[in-house]
């Protein structure tokens, strides 16, 4: 994504139109167009007024990622309480089917028993409570998988 994209995106946000973005900058409306369509970019003083009117910092403004922002909202919105009652199974099996099938045909006793082994390991040999345990398994196991997608 592009500072234009980001500009964009940061702006819509926050419910505010080019007009409104311009009179609190003392620009025209002209020059956030161009701002927001890649055609110019703003100084890093506009910059750092842009990222303030947007509540952000510059450095998230230049690296804003707005599905990210949202999933971050999400994340940070969500109490334990409600995470211990999602299904997650069920909300993630409407993306990947598999999900909701694999149960019938893997042995899933023969995998929990080697993912309870390097639980306790990661928890005696690191001190790890069993949630962070849980973290650090799961992370390894998706930097597993991203190197393995990279490899193909």
């Amino acid at each position: 994504m592009n500072l234009g994209n980001n500009l964009f995106n940061a702006r819509k946000k926050k419910g505010m139109s080019q007009e409104e973005v311009s009179e609190k900058l003392g620009v025209s409306r002209q020059t956030i167009s161009k701002w927001e369509l890649g055609e110019t970019l703003p100084d890093i003083y506009q910059s750092k007024k842009l990222a303030n009117l947007y509540g952000m910092t510059l450095d998230e403004l230049v690296e804003y990622d707005i599905d990210m922002k949202e999933i971050q909202e999400a994340i940070d919105k969500t109490s334990d309480a409600l995470t211990e009652k999602i299904d997650w199974t069920k909300a993630w099996s409407k993306k990947y089917p598999i999900l909701a099938t694999y149960q019938k045909e893997v042995e899933t006793e023969r995998y929990a028993v080697e993912l309870s082994r390097l639980l306790d390991d990661l928890q005696k040999r690191y001190g790890y409570d069993e949630l962070n345990a849980m973290l650090v398994l799961k992370d390894i196991l998706a930097a597993v998988w991203k190197s393995r997608k990279n490899q193909k």
